[in-house]
């Protein structure tokens, strides 16, 4: 059982009102990222097509997030986290426009995907350091548990209320409300009373600022470990996100409904995990979990990739959000612990690098394979490499973990 333990950032001012404007938004998002998975597969029928939409939005963190953790560690969050937002506020609307319009057209949206990726190649690294302001640092690991648990929470919601609207109402409808909810983001940052934060590091600029953030990473086992980790399980484990359209209807003979039903309960599994590393006291000796977790989520895709049964289909779903989580959210917690705060900006970049455009170029591999394996033999096929890789991640951890029970 949840203690109110678990939740104990939330009597910070500033972090109860960022965490419910953006509950609002990020459900809007997960919304739109159902709606537009199911569009592009519609006007197409390709597999390589949903991947390249997925990629077209995660990629531009792979070569662009390391200068949006740059400009966190520069410029003021809150400001850039305003703009960012407002941006894809306005590529929501134009997406729905289009499509409601009936004008939407397969480039129209790789176009706006690829517009969104550019806008969270800066926003994301910027929220991800924005949260050492909203809390005390000793609640900082809580506030990170409680703000994965948040984005597996409407990772629950959307995807559940989009199968429905898109089955009734289309896709069009869905995207814009998506561009509605951000009103709520925006007006929650614009309420938010923030301490004067220290002078920023007068460091260089350019390649040689983004340099001393790698480099310290490099140099760190532990974190050049979890980002190995987080890299791979990004690499690997979106086959369950970016399948889950060909294996709903090719697999299961299933509709929209059962598509958001399967991303919620993907997002249900995370949303566990994340409320299990809130619950959580203190945060020694997480390395354990995170080895542990990389380890099922390659065994789980083995396994969902053998299924052809749509009622076992969840559990195993559920399965992969819980471990996949349990890395991301376990790695970032640990991470955020061991750095800095004048490179918190950067080291967090280089983790949302790994987190979201590895990600980018899983997905658009994984679909052009769907195109010539299928889809039961890319999951099972790539969920056994993941096994295998992750297992030798997991021996480096458990040693960094017995060494830091003995310190």
């Amino acid at each position: 059982m949840i203690s109110k333990h678990a939740f104990r950032s939330l009597r910070h001012r500033n972090f109860r009102i960022y965490y419910l404007g953006q509950l609002v938004s990020l459900s809007g998002t997960w919304m739109q990222s159902v709606a537009q998975s199911w569009l592009i597969y519609r006007l197409t029928g390709s597999g390589f097509m949903l991947g390249l939409v997925m990629t077209l939005t995660l990629f531009p963190n792979l070569v662009f997030g390391i200068y949006g953790g740059w400009l966190a560690d520069r410029f003021a969050r809150q400001r850039l986290l305003i703009i960012g937002h407002v941006l894809a506020m306005l590529q929501a609307l134009v997406l729905g426009i289009l499509t409601v319009a009936g004008w939407v057209e397969p480039w129209h949206i790789l176009s706006l995907a690829l517009v969104l990726g550019l806008v969270q190649a800066v926003e994301t690294p910027v929220r991800q350091s924005f949260m050492v302001q909203l809390v005390e640092r000793e609640d900082l690991p809580n506030a990170i548990a409680l703000n994965s648990s948040l984005f597996h929470l409407a990772r629950f919601i959307g995807p559940a209320i989009a199968g429905i609207l898109v089955a009734l109402v289309g896709e069009g409808p869905v995207f814009l409300i998506n561009a509605v909810t951000f009103i709520a983001i925006i007006f929650s940052l614009l309420s938010l009373q923030l301490p004067a934060m220290p002078a920023r590091s007068r460091e260089g600029g350019g390649l040689s600022g983004i340099w001393s953030g790698l480099h310290f990473a490099l140099q760190h086992k532990l974190i050049r470990t979890l980002l190995a980790m987080v890299a791979l399980v990004s690499l690997f484990g979106g086959a369950a996100v970016v399948l889950l359209p060909i294996f709903v209807t090719q697999v299961f003979d299933h509709g929209p409904e059962s598509l958001g039903v399967l991303m919620g309960l993907l997002g249900a599994g995370a949303l566990s995990a994340a409320l299990m590393l809130a619950h959580r006291r203190e945060f020694r000796l997480l390395e354990r979990r995170v080895a542990i977790a990389g380890v099922t989520v390659g065994l789980g895709l083995l396994l969902f990739g053998l299924n052809d049964v749509y009622v076992l289909a969840p559990a195993i779903l559920f399965m992969i959000g819980f471990a996949s989580t349990t890395v991301f959210a376990s790695s970032n917690a640990l991470i955020q612990l061991s750095v800095p705060d004048h490179l918190r900006g950067r080291i967090m970049a280089l983790f949302t690098m790994c987190l979201h455009g590895m990600a980018s170029i899983g997905q658009l591999l994984l679909g052009t394979l769907a195109d010539v394996l299928g889809a039961p033999l890319t999951a099972g096929a790539t969920g056994s490499l993941l096994f295998v890789l992750a297992v030798m991640l997991a021996f480096v951890l458990y040693r960094l973990d017995k060494a830091e029970a003995r310190s």
